[in-house]
């Protein structure tokens, strides 16, 4: 069974973020907080861990997870960025938005479906961001919707319940919401929402980086 540890939201305990980015380091498989919903995840680097979470939610093989970083500078590592797509990046991360962006070299080919774009996001959160910086490289994430549930488990306690025997590690930060991150698709001349969520999607407007 896994680790439970319970981070305060806003003042996250060094030594507990220390302790749940060893786990990454490790191999390990966990769920922590966003702004937006919980996330289970693992480290960039590990595919066996990549693995257990495609096993943990039934996903197909070539289905696309979507890489946490903790700065703009790190997108820019794992994706090609122009200087129009780092307008749209700098105006709204961290924020509740993911976006579609043509991966780099540095994405681990066996990460990639046959497209070669990756969906990014710098997640608004304490926990996470801490994570990120104490882990140094990106979290591969995605939303904690199990198979055969409705809607994506937001309360810490059942999360330990349902997810104690499949992960490493739960982190309690509390309550969060169940809105996803919207998905903008900025490899196009004009920025394309493929999914509303959590961030305003009206304001993706050409007007907006003139």
């Amino acid at each position: 069974m896994g680790q439970n540890i319970t981070i305060h939201p806003d003042n996250p305990q060094p030594r507990l973020l220390k302790q749940a980015a060893t786990i990454l380091e490790e191999g390990g498989v966990i769920v922590y907080p966003t702004d937006t919903t919980y996330g289970l995840g693992c480290a960039l680097s590990n595919l066996k861990a990549v693995e257990r979470i495609i096993h943990i939610k039934k996903l197909p093989a070539n289905h696309q997870l979507s890489i946490l970083c903790a700065d703009l500078s790190e997108i820019s590592r794992y994706a090609r960025v122009d200087n129009q797509t780092y307008r749209w990046l700098k105006r709204h991360l961290p924020g509740p938005y993911t976006f579609v962006l043509e991966a780099s070299r540095e994405v681990p080919k066996t990460i990639l479906p046959k497209r070669k774009t990756i969906g990014l996001r710098i997640p608004n959160h304490p926990i996470c961001l801490g994570l990120l910086k104490e882990l140094g490289q990106p979290i591969l994430s995605t939303s904690l919707k199990l198979p055969g549930q409705d809607g994506i488990l937001t309360d810490p306690e059942e999360i330990k319940q349902k997810m104690g025997d499949l992960v490493d590690l739960v982190i309690d930060g509390g309550p969060c919401p169940a809105i996803a991150s919207t998905v903008v698709d900025l490899t196009g001349d004009i920025p394309e929402v493929l999914r509303e969520g959590a961030g305003d999607p009206s304001v993706f407007t050409v007007r907006e980086v003139e």
